[in-house]
């Protein structure tokens, strides 16, 4: 039986109200989907355990060293960082670059390594249809030549999604142990050591593809911490006034500003990874330990951060006194409640006078040898700070060498000797306070933790800002809404209706 003309009205006018509800639903997602900008995130790739074992074994006699701010997890699986690129939500491509790079040497003769090679800058595609590679810039030797042969993105390795959907993802997106095999470009990269079809390592990935932000959101920084241009307003020079006339008396004036000798400032940062062999060690299978930070300190993925900074620079005679902030403490050998092996490094400071540099921290808990300790200002290490010199309103040193020291032994629990080189101390101090500190390598937001190791890979779903799947958000709007449409035409037929009919 056809509707009456006002019962259709009204029905169209609830699915009007419907379809916009439902657009106001669904403005956020398809906003955060339209951006499309992957921002932050890390890559871990082995590459492939059987070339690092023959690297560093007795044939090769060989190492392999980080570059561009590459770690390492577990020892034997590199990570690389800082992920940017691209993604559409709507085929699933996804292109991300990461930063940092490995470098691998050995077959050492007269001096020359014959084996040569190095790979940066990692790319992760991935296409519509599933399709994805591995795609790196490769610097190669020939060991029968020795000539150097170069290649930017280079398709390293084909690798396996099979039953992986990438669309419509938001938020953290990650993959974990991604089947990877060597393509033929990467058979030539590693000197033809293997050859094409070869299962390499497995890649898990992490990349955040953050929401469109408001116009009106103030610029954050990768962590997420307020950026002190967006929340303090730039220092301005007054505008000078005109002088003042004085009376002219043929003495030199008293009253001519002096530049100050000594500048303080209140900010700056330490970075340092104290040593990446003791990192591996203490979350190997040996320590089987961990660390975790404390009091404002932060991870950069192949080192720790330490800020803000207060002290004072004397540019006349290079002489520095900068105090950091923040804590890492090292955990291992655990033995019922407690561990064999607890270190606690915290508050470092950074001293130059004489063109010498020394590192100073606060040193607490148990070493390996069985000591406990708990000492102040402990002289660590040691550095060469004869080119130190202030550009662009700060004092800056990037990688300088470092030298353990005599104390800085003792508080390793001789794991070292001194004179060992522990990895590069890099630190920034603002003489300007409107000058920008270098930026933290951006690591992306820590994947979801699994209770296995995936056989598969596995990855993230889209999700409202909420954490409550958009499907289901607007499927519930759907039921209300038909749910009230429902209602009012009941209500509207039963006043029509004689109280008889209702059986």
């Amino acid at each position: 039986m056809p509707l009456p003309r006002r019962l259709r009205r009204l029905a169209a006018s609830l699915v009007a109200a419907l379809a916009a509800l439902l657009t106001a639903a669904l403005l956020p997602f398809q906003a955060a989907a339209a951006e499309g900008k992957v921002s932050g995130g890390r890559l871990d790739w082995g590459i492939k355990q059987s070339f690092l074992t023959y690297v560093t074994g007795p044939i090769a006699k060989g190492s392999w060293g980080l570059t561009g701010g590459a770690a390492t997890v577990g020892g034997s699986t590199f990570r690389f960082h800082s992920a940017t690129g691209t993604y559409d939500p709507a085929s699933g491509a996804l292109s991300a670059g990461f930063s940092g790079g490995v470098r691998f040497t050995g077959h050492q003769e007269n001096g020359v390594n014959a084996l040569d090679l190095s790979v940066g800058r990692i790319t992760f595609r991935a296409v519509q249809g599933g399709a994805a590679g591995l795609y790196a810039d490769v610097s190669s030797k020939s060991r029968e030549t020795g000539q150097v042969s170069s290649a930017s993105q280079a398709k390293l390795a084909d690798l396996s999604l099979a039953g992986v959907d990438l669309r419509g993802a938001a938020g953290t997106l990650t993959l974990s142990n991604v089947p990877a095999t060597l393509t033929d470009a990467g058979a030539k990269a590693f000197g033809s050591f293997y050859t094409a079809g070869t299962a390499l390592d497995p890649v898990t990935l992490s990349v955040n593809l953050p929401a469109t932000q408001p116009a009106a959101t103030q610029p954050t920084t990768a962590r997420g911490t307020p950026s002190p241009a967006a929340t303090t307003p730039p220092a301005t020079t007054p505008a000078a006034e005109p002088p003042t006339a004085q009376p002219t008396t043929g003495q030199p004036s008293s009253a001519a500003p002096q530049a100050p000798a000594r500048t303080e400032f209140a900010n700056g940062a330490l970075d340092w990874g104290v040593r990446r062999t003791f990192r591996d060690y203490v979350t190997g299978s040996i320590a089987k330990g961990r660390w975790e930070l404390g009091g404002g300190a932060a991870d950069g993925g192949a080192f720790y951060r330490w800020t803000p900074a207060r002290g004072g620079y004397d540019a006349a005679t290079g002489e520095l006194t900068a105090a950091f902030s923040g804590s890492v403490r090292f955990t291992g050998m655990r033995s019922g409640d407690g561990y064999g092996l607890d270190l606690t490094l915290a508050n470092p400071g950074v001293t130059v006078a004489g063109g010498r540099g020394r590192l100073v921290a606060d040193i607490s808990g148990r070493t390996p040898d069985g000591g406990s300790q708990q000492l102040t200002g402990v002289r660590l290490a040691v550095f060469d700070a004869a080119g130190l010199t202030p550009e662009g309103g700060l004092l800056k040193a990037v990688e300088l060498p470092l030298k353990l020291t005599e104390e800085g032994a003792k508080a390793f629990g001789n794991l070292y000797p001194a004179g060992t080189d522990m990895d590069p101390l890099s630190f920034a101090v603002a003489l300007d306070p409107a000058a920008a500190l270098p930026p933290l390598p951006d690591i992306g937001s820590a994947p979801a933790a699994t209770a296995t190791p995936s056989a598969a890979p596995v990855a993230s779903s889209a999700s409202s800002s909420g954490g409550v799947p958009v499907v289901a958000v607007a499927g519930g709007l759907l039921v209300a809404a038909l749910a009230a449409a429902g209602g009012v035409l009941a209500r509207r037929r039963s006043r029509r209706s004689a109280p008889g009919d209702a059986s």
